[in-house]
């Protein structure tokens, strides 16, 4: 696939794990092209804790379910029939997780340009996991993010220690297919808005309804 093919197939993969094993020479690949992500002042203030154990995951997903339970209890009736439709964890059905966690300290204190902007780190981090999602995109593996959890329970449960963040727990693997439409636009959830409407020229010009 071209580098665009590879980022218009990208996913956040639920349902399609197979289970497989991802050859060691693969996984390398994937995680070495998440390392060499670009980082304020040079920082790298990631780290990958790759996740096999099943009784960890297990653990994992039965938390991830309970807090499911939670934001579904906070909606209403059409969006709770429309949210026990939608599948939000792979974290059993995958090979394995990678959690990929904010070190604040790694390079301080003179972050070289994180000065003004405290966040500048964290989004350095998200740029190593945009890397290792298109990287596993054009692997063939799939991806999924999983955001149902808090925090303190992913430090305790993998040993993070303070101040380290954990940002992402992603599911990785091989699947059966990438779907065309992602799930929550197959079901109806959200659309994806048309470039036209987040797109501004010299100004931010503030649209009705916003």
């Amino acid at each position: 696939m071209s580098f665009y093919d590879v980022l218009h197939r990208r996913r956040d993969t639920r349902g399609e794990f197979t289970g497989a094993p991802i050859p060691p020479d693969v996984l390398r690949r994937v995680l070495t092209a998440a390392h060499a992500a670009p980082s304020v002042g040079l920082s790298q203030p990631w780290d990958f804790v790759v996740v096999r154990d099943e009784h960890t995951r297990r653990a994992f997903r039965d938390h991830v379910h309970a807090e499911r339970s939670v934001f579904a209890a906070e909606l209403d009736a059409r969006q709770a029939e429309l949210f026990a439709r939608i599948k939000v964890e792979g974290i059993l059905e995958s090979t394995l997780g990678v959690v990929v966690t904010y070190d604040p300290d790694r390079g301080s204190p003179a972050v070289l340009g994180r000065h003004a902007i405290a966040d500048a780190g964290l989004y350095s981090v998200c740029l190593a996991i945009q890397n290792l999602w298109l990287a596993a995109t054009a692997e063939g593996l799939g991806v999924g993010w999983v955001s149902f959890y808090r925090e303190d329970v992913l430090r305790r449960l993998l040993g993070i220690p303070h101040p380290v963040r954990p940002v992402a727990w992603l599911c990785v693997g091989p699947v059966s297919c990438l779907p065309g439409t992602p799930d929550l636009e197959r079901h109806g959830w959200r659309h994806r808005l048309p470039l036209e409407e987040v797109l501004h020229e010299e100004r931010y010009t503030r649209r009705s309804g916003r």
